[in-house]
């Protein structure tokens, strides 16, 4: 687990969808998918 997915898991919560939370982050949302699988996978 890393801290960079722990955010990016938070930034989902607080914007309520994986677009808007990658345009936060300025990731993409692949990207973010990417991670957020990882972090479930941990």
């Amino acid at each position: 687990m890393e801290l960079s997915q722990l955010e990016q898991f938070i930034a989902i919560a607080k914007n309520q969808t994986m677009t808007k939370a990658a345009q936060q982050l300025h990731i993409s949302q692949p990207a973010l998918s990417i991670g957020l699988k990882k972090l479930e996978e941990d």
